[in-house]
């Protein structure tokens, strides 16, 4: 990612989407950082989607998953969905052999442009 942002850069509205840029490395710190913004945007906004975008994103642990479903399972609350898009190859293997896929659509682009390439359900897509 080159440059360091604040993590307000990481996390913006569009209308009643919330976009979650995920920075090129996603640990625990970072994922800690992100629930906390998004959470307290969710809590003053009303949110219907929200779309992690991993297009700079090459390392994901476990703190990112659980960052992934805890988002999820709030979406879920809310009556929303959470896409994923522009994910590469390496996070991708992540999101299929954590489970995340069948519950998160995952798309090439912006769910309103492209079908999901992989799983989702009536949550997730």
């Amino acid at each position: 990612m080159g440059d360091i942002r604040k993590m307000q850069d990481f996390v913006k509205m569009r209308g009643s989407d919330m976009i979650i840029f995920v920075p090129e490395e996603l640990d625990h710190h970072g994922a800690e950082k992100i629930r906390r913004e998004a959470d307290q945007l969710m809590g003053s906004r009303r949110v219907k989607q929200v779309i992690f975008d991993f297009r700079e994103t090459v390392f994901m642990d476990s703190a990112g998953i659980g960052m992934i479903m805890g988002r999820y399972k709030l979406m879920q609350s809310l009556g929303g969905k959470v896409t994923a898009i522009h994910v590469n190859q390496r996070v991708r293997r992540i999101l299929l052999l954590s489970g995340i896929y069948k519950i998160v659509g995952i798309y090439e682009d912006t769910p309103q442009t492209t079908g999901a390439m992989y799983g989702g359900n009536r949550h997730g897509v």
